[in-house]
């Protein structure tokens, strides 16, 4: 249970979604007010360096935003304009040259990508390993900063969280966890131990496919600070418009992923029984299946014969969709592996059309 953050009632996590960063009511008022169409605001007279006087140092619609994300996450939470925009602003906020990076090495590809590209060539040093406790424990020492990713992406690898956490704070480290899988809703990764939550919230945080967010939470005041700095200063804000969508459409994040998670565990069960089926993965929690069907050929004939999940990439939405992974050719993976986001489909509907895409795959299994 969580509380709410003017009583001392307690509040499910359904509940929170749904009145998340809502203001008090007043009568006559929606319970969302709409996006705030404004860059610069009015502010007469010297600066005090408090009130926003422009939309990249504040704004009411992402402030309200952020406030619900701040009362899912239990911390303060940064809004940015992609998830990317916030690893890029963890990363760059807390490494100097000569800082040790964690990262597994099968994490999200643009992360790996942002730490060979321009981490290493400013003097961090970057070490890797797969998503394995035991392998990431043994790059710790002397680290600044480990990233982590538990499911990972699209493996679905796992790791303890809270104790390897332990282990990095035992050696000085921050703790950082790319928790778009999960979202706060399905694991509040702050109470596990993670010093920064990141997140891609064009994922399910939002759910429709048809926006483009993140955020960075902690509780750390100091870096949140550091953080919103960097923000303000390159200019990764997000819009209003955006904004206020998202958090429109937080508040059925509940019932999204009861209903998500109900679908993917149907679907993982149906993979299982299935001999055409190299291996499948399902964490037991989130909306992404992963299944190797051995081949690209297979994996091609696979989604070309779906006709209810969509080819695209990404996860998270209501709309069911699945890619050959490898086809970008940033993940060391099988050339046969399908990353399956399972969306709201009934459940009959959606394990048929996988069921049958499969029988028109297996040609020359």
């Amino acid at each position: 249970m969580t509380q709410s953050p003017d009583d001392t009632t307690p509040r499910g996590p359904g509940t929170l979604v749904v009145h998340a960063g809502l203001p008090a009511p007043v009568r006559g008022e929606p319970y969302l007010p709409g996006p705030v169409f404004a860059a610069p605001l009015h502010y007469a007279g010297e600066w005090e360096g408090q009130a926003p006087f422009y939309a990249r140092e504040g704004h009411p619609t992402i402030d309200r935003w952020e406030a619900a994300l701040g009362e899912l996450e239990a911390g303060e939470a940064i809004a940015f304009a992609s998830g990317m925009a916030a690893a890029a602003a963890v990363l760059f906020t807390v490494l100097d040259a000569g800082d040790v990076l964690v990262l597994p090495d099968d994490c999200y590809f643009s992360v790996r990508q942002l730490a060979e590209q321009q981490l290493e060539r400013r003097g961090v040093h970057v070490r890797r390993a797969p998503t394995d406790e035991a392998a990431l424990r043994a790059l710790l020492p002397g680290a600044r900063l480990l990233w982590l990713e538990t499911p990972s992406n699209p493996m679905l690898r796992e790791v303890d969280l809270a104790a390897l956490a332990a282990d990095a704070h035992a050696e000085g480290a921050l703790v950082v966890v790319d928790n778009t899988l999960l979202t706060p809703h399905g694991r509040r990764a702050l109470d596990h131990g993670a010093d920064v939550v990141i997140s891609s919230d064009t994922k399910q945080l939002t759910g429709h496919s048809d926006l483009l967010l993140g955020h960075v939470a902690t509780r750390d005041a100091e870096l949140a600070e550091h953080v919103r700095e960097w923000r303000t200063t390159t200019g990764a804000v997000p819009g209003p418009f955006e904004t206020w969508l998202a958090h429109r459409s937080l508040a059925t994040l509940a019932v999204r992923a009861e209903r998500q998670q109900a679908n993917a565990a149907a679907l993982a069960a149906l993979l299982a029984e299935r001999g055409d089926v190299a291996w499948s993965r399902w964490p037991g929690a989130g909306c992404v299946v992963s299944f190797d069907l051995g081949t690209a050929e297979r994996a091609t004939r696979f989604l070309n014969a779906l006709k209810l999940v969509a080819e695209a990439t990404s996860f998270g939405g209501v709309h069911s969709s699945a890619e050959r992974r490898a086809r970008w050719g940033g993940d060391d993976v099988s050339p046969g592996l399908i990353r399956l986001s399972v969306g709201l489909e009934d459940e009959a509907d959606l394990l048929g059309d996988v069921a049958r895409a499969l029988e028109d795959a297996a040609g020359d299994a």
